[in-house]
């Protein structure tokens, strides 16, 4: 059929029962020509602007005063999880950490082997939306340190054998002190507040824990049965599980690990979420496995080394922030909890000595002169 005869063609008519689809054909086509046309004529002069999608696994940065951790520490949080290019970023700004500074983003890239678009994405990893906000962040991380202390000292250096005794003290000073701070800054008082009272109101508490972490969740569980809450811990898995599953919707459980990826912990904690409790987990990683399984997370803000201050110092910031948990839960029910103490007080009084009246002065003199006599 030739085109000429097409057209003289009449047109067909669309049957009723497919008007609806007609219609809307119909009318997504001159929607879309006339947003098509606004778009012509609004935006072919304006100016192009840079979308930036911020994907971050820490809590991001939004100015240079909001750090809930320091850039090294959150460098070191996420070291193990970056790909080669950004390991090779991170391995260079902890033994350069004034390099940007002094360096723009691509020249940054060049010093450590990668593109300048893995550094950006490498800023969104540890928190920060991009190279400038991460220098200013730096910059304000220097601005806090002393003369002396530097940065590599602030974040807990390696002690090797030549170091003195005072270096030693200096440097797991700075650690614990680093670790506390930090802690402290990263901790949102309202999530502690509904913690507390739901362990106040609880029928039982459950707290797990495993290796170093037991003795942590054994000092909580102890604190806590003091003040009135029926409070159990488990360190060993098959009994952990099996107190687990019978939890209700009115108990709470708690599973303490500083990586958060201890398998035992995990299993305990997510099963008592199966069964209904309230389930916290106490980490230094916000997206670990142990965090992924419970309802609410308290970060303490501390990363793991081996032989290092900042691994001694782990266990500082998990206390603190039981420490703040406790008095919070005592707080809920004060007048229980303080009544509960003096009883408890009074039921081990019995098995104290009694202190030691300080000896006179002409007591203490005999004694030295009997101890002179016998060392001649």
């Amino acid at each position: 059929m030739l085109p000429s005869d097409r057209a003289r063609q009449p047109a067909r008519k669309c049957p009723r029962r497919q008007w609806p689809e007609f219609f809307a054909s119909l009318l997504l086509r001159n929607v879309w020509s006339l947003s098509t046309l606004y778009c012509k004529n609004n935006f072919r002069d304006s100016p192009k602007k840079e979308i930036v999608i911020t994907t971050t696994t820490l809590p991001p940065v939004t100015s240079a005063g909001e750090h809930a951790a320091g850039v090294a520490n959150r460098i070191l949080l996420r070291r193990s999880e970056m790909s080669g290019a950004m390991a090779k970023i991170a391995d260079y700004l902890l033994e350069y950490p004034q390099a940007p500074l002094k360096l723009t983003i691509g020249q940054l890239a060049a010093q450590a082997g990668a593109s300048a678009a893995t550094v950006t994405r490498f800023c969104r990893l540890v928190g920060y939306a991009g190279y400038v906000p991460f220098r200013v962040s730096i910059a304000t991380d220097f601005g806090r340190s002393t003369a002396r202390d530097s940065w590599t000292t602030d974040i807990g250096r390696a002690f090797g054998p030549q170091d003195s005794a005072a270096d030693v003290l200096s440097t797991l000073i700075n650690a614990h002190s680093r670790t506390l701070r930090e802690t402290a800054a990263a901790i949102d008082l309202p999530l502690m507040k509904k913690i507390a009272n739901r362990i106040a109101t609880s029928n039982h508490v459950d707290i797990y824990g495993v290796g170093g972490s037991s003795f942590l969740a054994e000092e909580m569980q102890a604190r806590l049965y003091r003040i009135g809450v029926n409070t159990h811990v488990w360190s060993e898995v098959h009994a952990g599980l099996t107190s687990a599953a019978i939890q209700n919707a009115r108990s709470v459980a708690i599973g303490i690990s500083n990586s958060g990826r201890t398998e035992e912990t995990i299993q305990m904690l997510r099963e008592a979420g199966r069964a209904g409790a309230l389930t916290v987990a106490i980490s230094n990683n916000p997206t670990s496995p142990l965090a992924e399984n419970a309802d609410l997370t308290i970060v303490t803000s501390v990363y793991e080394q081996f032989l290092q201050p900042d691994d001694l110092s782990a266990k500082h910031g998990q206390l603190l922030v039981l420490d703040l948990l406790y008095l919070l839960t005592a707080q809920e029910n004060f007048s229980r909890s303080t009544d509960n103490l003096a009883v408890s007080a009074l039921a081990v009084s019995t098995h104290r000595r009694p202190r030691r009246a300080p000896p006179t002065p002409r007591i203490a003199h005999e004694a030295s002169a009997s101890i002179e006599t016998t060392q001649e």
